[in-house]
């Protein structure tokens, strides 16, 4: 099977394809015969300065944590009737050496979670980190829910900063399949346009508007859940419009690594301010992000396509290094490998 790999960090010419043996699934594990692989910051900074740890320097590291494709083999302990289930991937390469940048991927059977029939591969291999993400942002308020359901949200308020983003774009569709009223905010028209194709309620241009009087008029009584994608550039705003007890979700550090908290505003507001790095949070949230964004995809909330606000943008697998290059350049819409007829070689 072709799998891209890299044995040492740097730029996107570290990577290269090459033939390796189709791996066993082990106890517990699927093996899963990769159609899309998507690709997210993660991958290209874990690529360039080893952000989770370093590659194996013999056997390399194939990038790349989520994915979709269809299981083709079982390992003990997984029912057989596995075969031929279409998934979604999450987390492969978490900890591990082998992610969904390549023809066949075996990782536990837990971490391959059933595709509906009507989903296609694309919106398969979108979900994963952002939308498990945007789940956790979500749900971290006091009083849950923990799990997003149709309406678990409803009567409360959501901003997600930067709507025309990968996250932003799955926080707005879960937050309004939850029944929340969503208000983004966006930089100009293009983003705009894409915010409204998600399902955003209000959306905000921060550059044309005085952003806090927007918002304010929209949802007057302050907003009770904001997923912040620049805490340190945003905090000033977040306390001019947060509602009393709202939490604040923050998942990237977007316009600087340090902030300050104002400290009686936060403390007489009862405010929460929560870090997600999904891939550390507590287990129990875990298994209930993956069952949320599983609920709301059978429910068909979750779309892809720039009809749904985020514009897809498709590379063969020999082209994986001008993907990651892509990702890095914050390039608008979600960057996908097609994994099926790659070539050995250069990347």
């Amino acid at each position: 099977m072709k799998a891209v790999v890299y044995r040492g960090h740097g730029g996107p010419g570290v990577l290269s394809v090459e033939e390796r043996e189709v791996p066993r699934p082990g106890a517990g594990e699927v093996l899963v015969k990769v159609e899309v692989s998507g690709v997210n910051p993660t991958d290209w900074k874990a690529r360039a300065v080893g952000t989770f740890g370093s590659p194996e320097a013999e056997r390399g590291q194939v990038p790349h944590q989520d994915g979709s494709g269809t299981v083709v083999a079982v390992g003990d302990g997984v029912p057989g009737e596995r075969v031929g289930e279409r998934v979604w991937v999450w987390e492969a390469a978490w900890q591990r050496a082998d992610g969904t940048a390549q023809e066949y991927v075996a990782l536990p059977a837990r971490q391959a979670v059933a595709l509906p029939d009507g989903a296609s591969f694309e919106l398969g291999a979108s979900l994963g980190i952002p939308a498990l993400t945007a789940h956790r942002c979500l749900t971290v308020a006091d009083g849950g829910p923990e799990q997003l359901a149709r309406d678990a949200l409803a009567g409360r308020s959501v901003l997600v900063a930067g709507g025309a983003g990968v996250v932003g774009n799955a926080a707005i569709q879960l937050a309004r399949w939850a029944g929340a009223t969503v208000v983004t905010t966006v930089s100009g028209p293009e983003k705009a346009a894409l915010a409204r194709a998600a399902g955003a309620h209000h959306i905000v241009n921060y550059r044309e508007q005085d952003a806090a009087s927007a918002i304010r008029e929209a949802v007057p009584g302050g907003v009770d859940l904001i997923v912040e994608v620049a805490p340190a550039a945003n905090a000033e705003l977040i306390h001019a419009v947060a509602a009393p007890n709202a939490s604040i979700a923050y998942y990237a550090d977007a316009g600087g690594d340090a902030m300050e908290l104002p400290v009686h505003k936060v403390m007489f507001n009862n405010l929460r301010w929560q870090g997600v790095l999904v891939y550390l949070i507590p287990e129990a949230a875990k298994a209930h992000a993956v069952a949320g964004v599983a609920a709301a995809l059978a429910d068909r909330a979750l779309r892809v396509g720039e009809e749904a606000g985020l514009p897809l943008h498709r590379f063969p697998l020999e082209k994986t290094a001008d993907a990651h290059a892509a990702v890095q350049d914050n390039v608008i819409g979600k960057v996908l490998v097609g994994v099926v007829g790659g070539e050995a070689g250069s990347v």
